[in-house]
């Protein structure tokens, strides 16, 4: 039989390096994966190590390589999916100087204050800077520090020799595609919150001079930018050898997580979401025009398709809340994992949780949850949110705190519905859930339930990033083009709001009390830490 032309879809998330094998038509052949780990530093540091994931990836082809061997050879292109705003300096010959900065990094808060301060201000930037920065870009830095234009600054001041010798800031995805193919590029959507680029032509963005200028760093220490379908080379032969494949595969530049799993949700129409789950979640929708809600931290942004935009939702942490809950509440010696329900196995521990959410009544017994372990981005931006509990009594057991996980998430999203479907300008009615943590139907339920919309799930949500990679190297390849993918993309279950929405209802308005009364609170203990 033969093999169709085969795209290695890598996917870079922050839990572990992974890879693909995926056809044009988005069916998906063969998945290896391999963990690296996150260290998380004292004062709101994270970093992940960029050799490590180049390692991992060697490892995940060779693991497909074994499984798949007439596959591997199949294999025609490679493109790229990855966690973004993480940054990486680089010397001349493209060694990185340091760990790569996460996203989840917030050590540069005070530098970016430091640099783009003024009066008057809006949290500590200068309201003339911000102007400018919405006027081209449509957005801002974060004022959590959590944006290469942060870790940048991070970097200059804290570590003036590492600056000295950088040549280059690179994105996540950059770095690999720098491993890959030995050239050095950002893509429109990797350099987007580097926030020097013009982007109100979305065919056509280009770094835009004076916020170049003001950013505080080296002009000539930014990359060439290319769109995310641009081949930007073949393999290098040093990439080559490491991986065991030959030079002549070529290399599509690909895109940041959230772009790519937009394409490989298959919601390429205009004002057409999809509900992302993973370490942290995210509602997306392509659009045609560039704007920005300020005050709820939503914008379009710059994407993989040419002449649209990419409205972005983000939330700081949602499977980050299952991870918690497996790692420090589900203890190695628990007698869940003794009676079998619950294994160290991501896939296993939501057939666990399936079997006890629906055990437990809509409101968990009256316990909310609030999902902030990390602060929160959307639809407010604030680094001193951390997760809790409420209204926990001595009838309170276990399978009530977590059902109240599984809806505090849910409510979260609710929370940044109205300005999403303010953006939109209609009411959201149906959404794609997609993403690793989309695989509990129980969690689906919830979301239907308390968003009170339709939720369609991906038939298989675990791979939609490595699938939105394989779409965007079929794309830039000439395999396909964008307006295919939609009759291609498969949704395996629907869950539709039932009885339990009117419940959610009223929780709903408890829910948003909270985030006005605790911040204060919140404030204060961090300012009590410092």
């Amino acid at each position: 039989m033969t093999i169709a032309p085969q795209v290695l879809a890598i996917d870079l998330g922050t839990s572990g390096m992974k890879a693909a094998l995926v056809a044009a038509d988005g069916a998906v052949t063969g998945w290896a994966e391999r963990p690296v780990p996150l260290h998380v530093l004292p004062g709101g540091g994270a970093e992940q190590d960029p050799v490590a994931w180049w390692d991992a990836l060697a490892e995940v082809v060779a693991d497909l390589g074994r499984a798949y061997p007439d596959h591997v050879r199949a294999v025609t292109t490679i493109c790229s999916s990855t966690q973004g705003e993480g940054t990486i300096a680089v010397d001349a010959d493209g060694n990185p100087l340091t760990r790569c900065v996460s996203w989840l990094d917030m050590r540069g808060a005070a530098h970016l204050r430091k640099q783009f301060g003024g009066f008057p201000a809006y949290q500590g930037m200068g309201l003339g800077r911000i102007a400018r920065w919405l006027r081209l870009t449509g957005g801002m830095p974060s004022v959590t520090g959590k944006d290469p234009a942060a870790h940048m600054l991070l970097i200059r001041d804290e570590m003036p020799e590492v600056y000295a010798r950088t040549a280059t800031f690179l994105n996540v995805l950059d770095w690999i595609n720098l491993k890959l193919t030995g050239r050095t590029v950002a893509t429109v959507d990797s350099i987007l919150t580097s926030w020097v680029t013009d982007n109100r032509k979305p065919e056509a963005i280009r770094y835009a001079p004076s916020l170049v200028a003001a950013s505080g760093i080296d002009r000539d220490k930014f990359p060439p930018i290319v769109k995310c379908t641009e081949v930007i080379g073949t393999l290098a032969p040093s990439a080559a050898d490491h991986l065991g494949l030959p030079c002549s595969i070529r290399v599509v530049a690909g895109a940041i997580d959230n772009t790519a799993a937009a394409i490989g949700a298959g919601t390429v129409r205009d004002n057409e979401p999809h509900l992302y789950l993973g370490t942290s979640s995210w509602i997306a929708a392509h659009v045609p025009a560039k704007k920005t809600d300020v005050f709820s931290g939503i914008a379009s942004i710059p994407c993989a398709i040419p002449d649209r935009y990419l409205m972005t939702a983000l939330q700081a942490t949602a499977g980050a809340n299952l991870t918690w809950l497996r790692d420090k509440i589900v203890e190695f010696d628990d007698p869940l994992v003794s009676a079998g329900h619950v294994t160290r196995d991501e896939g296993s521990i939501f057939d666990a949780f399936d079997k006890i959410i629906p055990s437990v009544p809509a409101g968990s017994d009256g316990v909310l949850y609030m999902p902030w372990l990390y602060g929160e981005r959307a639809p407010v931006d604030d680094p001193n949110l951390r997760a809790g509990f409420l209204n926990i009594s001595l009838e309170t057991n276990r399978s009530d705190l977590l059902r109240a996980v599984f809806e505090g998430v849910a409510l979260n999203t609710r929370w940044m519905m109205a300005p999403v479907n303010r953006f939109l300008g209609a009411p959201v009615s149906t959404m794609v859930i997609t993403g690793g943590a989309a695989r509990s139907s129980s969690w689906c339920q919830i979301f239907a339930d308390v968003l009170g919309v339709e939720i369609r799930r991906d038939a298989n949500p675990v791979t939609v990033n490595a699938r939105g990679a394989g779409w965007i190297g079929a794309v830039g390849a000439g395999m396909i083009s964008f307006s295919d993918i939609s009759d291609l993309a498969r949704n395996d279950d629907v869950f539709t709001p039932g009885a339990d929405h009117e419940t959610y209802n009223g929780i709903f308005e408890t829910y948003t009390c909270l985030h006005k009364q605790l911040a204060p609170v919140y404030k204060r203990l961090h300012q009590k830490k410092a």
